[in-house]
């Protein structure tokens, strides 16, 4: 049990966990279409991910991360070292997976990478200062999910049609739906539990506007609409049946886990893993 839990916080402290999840929400893509994986772009995905975490960590270090409150901020920066490590062999991973992909998904790759970086990076005036989107009121969760569906969805699905794939319109619209709702779902509990940390750099997140009650209530009416939209949807039964499923795991953990250790600051992680469930489960049932 001591061994799991140190490598459930290793997982989270590397941004090795946030960078699995990546991998496998392009990897879903494919099953969702019934089209061979395309390793390159998974492994895009994921190297991609871990260097944009990795450099949001540098770019927030605090003066004395040694007397930081948080756990994970002292432990990161106790192995500074392994941050570069990480972040140079993700960008070895990278640079040779870009030699395998087409231009026009290099250049939408980039555009994504842009999209993401100015979450933190102050391109925004916003009363007399230059803010990042992370800064802007009750946009920090669409940012996120709207990244990742790009990068999950729309970025696979393009190399898959500059590939010759007959890639179906509706069944692609479907899933960009589903994928931004579902990131929505995975997103919120963080800002949830970050609500005070948030509240002290001044961040207007939406539990900050509309009360940590009502955001609880808002996640579960999340996943009861995501659900919905599942069962109406032109996918396959297995397909449906493994993300209904994945739901009602999801439900589970924030009912019986998250929101009732809210003080427990890593359990809302367990979101994370949920997104690496998702295509295990999804797989399973294919």
């Amino acid at each position: 049990m001591k061994l799991l839990k140190q490598v459930y916080y290793f997982l989270i402290y590397t941004n090795l966990l946030i960078a699995g999840a990546a991998m496998a929400q392009a990897a879903l893509t494919y099953l969702f279409f019934r089209a061979p994986f395309d390793y390159p772009i998974i492994l895009i995905e994921g190297a991609a991910t871990l260097i944009l975490y990795n450099f949001s960590m540098l770019l927030s270090k605090p003066k004395h991360p040694g007397k930081s409150a948080y756990r994970r901020t002292r432990w990161i920066f106790k192995r500074e070292w392994l941050l570069w490590l990480k972040s140079g062999l993700g960008m070895v991973f990278l640079v040779y997976s870009v030699f395998h992909i087409h231009l026009y998904t290099l250049f939408f790759l980039i555009g994504i990478g842009a999209l993401s970086l100015a979450y933190s990076i102050p391109i925004i005036p916003l009363k007399e200062k230059w803010v990042g989107l992370r800064q802007l009121p009750g946009v920090k969760i669409f940012h996120i999910a709207l990244v990742w569906t790009l990068s999950s969805v729309c970025l696979p699905v393009l190399e898959m049609y500059l590939d010759g794939f007959a890639v179906d319109l509706h069944l692609f619209q479907t899933l960009f739906v589903l994928k931004f709702i579902f990131l929505l779902i995975c997103t919120l509990p963080f800002d949830i539990r970050d609500i005070e940390q948030d509240s002290y750099y001044h961040l207007k997140t939406i539990p900050n506007i509309i009360g940590a009650k009502r955001a609880i209530g808002l996640c579960y009416m999340l996943i009861g609409v995501h659900s919905v939209v599942v069962l109406f949807a032109s996918i396959r039964m297995e397909v449906q049946l493994g993300i209904l499923a994945t739901n009602l795991l999801i439900a589970v953990v924030l009912r019986r886990v998250v929101f009732r250790n809210a003080s427990r600051y890593h359990y809302a992680f367990l979101l994370d893993f949920a997104l690496i469930a998702q295509f295990f489960i999804v797989y399973l049932f294919s």
